[in-house]
């Protein structure tokens, strides 16, 4: 599974571009967000691939969990989402 990293400074529409071209590939694409701001912008990304993915029939399922990562030999926790493929109920929402 491919791991796209999200930071507060990511473009909500490339990192949409790469989840869509993902999941148009594959089965999931994991999304890593550490802070709020990065957050933001995968949840912005993962709402703009499926304006991309809908009108050819696929929807994202997404499962959000927290991890830990270690930085500066720190541990701090982050934010996984695991986005799914499935099968577009309406082209319209």
């Amino acid at each position: 599974m491919e791991i796209l990293k999200v930071s507060s400074q990511s473009q909500p529409n490339k990192v949409a571009g790469a989840i869509a071209g993902i999941l148009r590939e594959q089965e999931k694409v994991e999304l890593q967000a550490m802070g709020a701001g990065a957050a933001n912008q995968a949840l912005k990304s993962i709402a703009i691939a499926r304006n991309y993915l809908i009108p050819s029939g696929i929807d994202i399922l997404c499962a959000p969990s927290f991890f830990l990562v270690e930085l500066n030999g720190e541990e701090k926790t982050a934010i996984k989402i695991i986005a799914q493929r499935c099968v577009a109920l309406t082209e319209s929402e």
